[in-house]
């Protein structure tokens, strides 16, 4: 794990929200990271340790994962909240401009604090677009929100292989242990759980609440930065067509499309290290 500090802002709401941050250089724009729908900052420990010292990373949890609070109001467990969540960490901050990356529902969000005006200096969107493909969305309502207890970590591990082999053919039981612990937690009776609220899947089930209302146009928001497209070749969230069409809406736009994995990429990935790097070379003030 990548030395880091826990952190924590405030909602307009009054929920207690947590990030981790890694320190870097910070003199150049910060990188934000933002989860998706289902998980928490974890899953960007990997990349914020092969950043460390460049940048600083700030790694982000919606609220209702992790150790951020959660909501009263399972209906607030929708993008625009978490867009106003983060305009709420960014003004305590006074982060003026940040790198954007954003996994899924993180992608979204990126998108629409771009629409909204945020200083995102560079974005990178992963496995996401403004069109999300009906077979995506229909798997994800399949499991989002059903718990899932077991009583070993490697019990986890193999809970995950069995719902997700498709995703990652080429993991093995390392891998899938070292996932079991960014996508469970240890609860105060000593079985390991999901860690998200269940009822974030409450308005993901009404069609309409997955984006915002006009995703193209939000993506349009991101013309004149740098972007890099990641997509899983096996993804069944972002189709090739739909990514070959965000590239050239795009004035600076680079697509980089994974062999042999799903939805979606960890970017730890040897192949994505130097696109990445490419985009925060680009991302200088």
């Amino acid at each position: 794990m990548a030395a880091h500090e826990d952190c924590y802002w405030m909602s307009a709401d009054g929920l207690k929200l947590h990030y981790r941050l890694y320190a870097g250089d910070t003199g150049l724009p910060p990188v934000l990271c933002f989860p998706g729908l289902t998980r928490n900052a974890r899953d960007y420990d990997a990349l914020a340790a092969r950043l460390a010292g460049r940048r600083q990373v700030i790694a982000v949890e919606f609220r209702g994962r992790g150790r951020s609070d959660y909501a009263k109001d399972p209906m607030t467990y929708v993008p625009a909240t978490y867009v106003a969540d983060v305009q709420a960490l960014l003004a305590e901050r006074n982060i003026a401009r940040f790198v954007a990356i954003g996994t899924s529902l993180g992608g979204i969000v990126t998108m629409l604090l771009a629409q909204a005006g945020a200083g995102i200096a560079a974005a990178l969107l992963n496995d996401v677009g403004p069109e999300i493909d009906p077979a995506g969305v229909t798997r994800i309502r399949g499991y989002v929100g059903k718990g899932s207890s077991c009583p070993t970590w490697m019990h986890a591990a193999r809970t995950l292989q069995e719902g997700n082999a498709d995703v990652y053919p080429d993991w093995g039981i390392e891998e899938w242990l070292a996932m079991a612990k960014r996508v469970y937690r240890l609860n105060s009776s000593g079985r390991i759980v999901l860690d998200y609220d269940l009822k974030i899947a409450e308005p993901f089930r009404t069609p309409g609440n997955e984006t915002g209302a006009d995703m193209w146009a939000a993506l349009s928001a991101l013309r004149d930065v740098p972007v890099l497209i990641v997509r899983g070749g096996r993804s069944d969230v972002l189709a090739q067509p739909v990514a070959e069409r965000m590239r050239a809406a795009l004035d600076r736009a680079e697509l980089v499309t994974l062999p042999g994995v799903g939805h979606a990429p960890t970017l730890a990935e040897a192949a994505l290290h130097d696109p990445i790097d490419r985009l925060l070379d680009q991302a200088k003030a």
